[in-house]
């Protein structure tokens, strides 16, 4: 079937809305009719070249929407569900996946090196040409073919555009609260970085019952939302050392917790340097794949400091997003608020414009399917 999608040919250029040619599903695979897609600053690391990835491809991990058809062995869905995308595919039964760290099974890892499904093929064309499915998934796209153990279905009263948020930027920023970090009620947080991911961490801190939570970025804006989604105190990084501002607003102490969501080693080590003795520093951001960052010694073991990362919110979606869906059900987290813009597919580029200069809490690029 013939559909239209945002391809990245090369790194360095801009998407290319183009009709393309999707093959239908195969065995255990499901046909999507894509609603929303998340526009995560992943996909711009895949265009920048921070983030290497198989091209050409079609970008988009962050999706919602019906399932329109499913092949031969498909049990868990059927055509007329809502449902939404899981990005990092998982086999179910490795050591990491029974331990409930599915994001860090070797199979996801395999999917998103090469690009392909899990029969080491893919679906897409252009031109005849082979395209790649970012992340096994490929949702900036108005259809899509995804493997079964990639499709989560959610309630149908759920807006759609609201439930791609779910899958990537939502589950990312509470779960590495959460899961990650444990972050206990009463202890002092720091976020660096207040866009969609960092927006969610600054939720999840709230939810989690952190008695101060600073706010850490450069634009105003972005410091004005944090503190409409939980923050107590905002932190302009433009105006002077960051690091010294939580310090001094924590009488010396520093933080419990420190959340990077920016994904540079500067600021890495900034979130680190904001700790307490035996504080906690988790990486949500990402960096490209040679970037280094360093810490000192004596404070790792002297202090009792830990630095860690988190992916995918460092727990296992198939559980936690329908927890998130009842938290939002129950008024307790700010989605609708966190979705600041929708863009048609053909304005995709201008959506990544408005990420790249700060304009934007979360953004979706949106497809006309029922329920968006």
């Amino acid at each position: 079937m013939r559909v239209r999608a945002a391809v990245l040919l090369e790194v360095g250029r801009r998407l290319e809305v183009c009709d393309v040619e999707l093959a239908p599903p195969r065995a255990g695979e499901v046909l999507i009719r894509m609603a929303a897609c998340g526009v995560c600053h992943t996909d711009l690391h895949v265009m920048t070249g921070h983030v290497p990835a198989p091209l050409p491809a079609v970008l988009g991990h962050e999706g919602a929407g019906v399932v329109a058809e499913v092949g031969a062995g498909v049990t868990s869905v059927r055509p007329g569900d809502h449902v939404l995308t899981l990005w990092r595919l998982s086999c179910g039964v490795c050591e990491y996946c029974s331990a409930r760290r599915p994001a860090l099974c070797n199979e996801g890892m395999r999917v998103r090196q090469t690009g392909c499904l899990l029969d080491g093929t893919t679906r897409l064309t252009l031109e005849g040409r082979p395209l790649k499915h970012f992340c096994g998934v490929a949702s900036f796209a108005d259809h899509a073919v995804v493997p079964e153990r990639g499709v989560l279905r959610i309630p149908e009263d759920l807006p759609l555009d609201r439930a791609a948020l779910l899958g990537c930027a939502m589950v990312s920023g509470v779960g590495a609260v959460v899961n990650a970090a444990r972050v206990r009620p009463g202890s002092s947080v720091a976020v660096f970085g207040t866009g969609g991911v960092g927006l969610c961490v600054v939720q999840g801190a709230a939810l989690a019952g952190a008695g101060r939570i600073f706010a850490v970025d450069r634009h105003a804006l972005k410091l004005e939302l944090a503190r409409r989604f939980g923050a107590t105190d905002a932190v302009d990084a433009s105006a002077g050392d960051p690091v010294a501002a939580v310090r001094a607003a924590t009488g010396g102490r520093g933080v419990d917790y420190a959340f990077e969501v920016i994904g540079e080693p500067r600021t890495m080590r900034q979130a680190y340097d904001t700790l307490a003795k035996r504080g906690v520093a988790v990486v949500l951001g990402v960096a490209p794949a040679t970037a280094e960052v360093s810490v000192p010694v004596l404070s790792l073991v002297f202090e009792e400091r830990v630095l860690t990362g988190s992916i995918y919110g460092a727990g296992a979606p198939r559980v936690d997003i329908p927890r998130l869906i009842e938290l939002y059900r129950a008024g307790k987290l700010k989605l609708d608020e966190l979705l600041t813009r929708t863009y048609p597919l053909e304005r995709i580029n201008e959506a990544y414009d408005a990420l790249e200069r700060g304009e934007v809490a979360r953004s979706v690029v949106t497809f006309g399917a029922p329920g968006a």
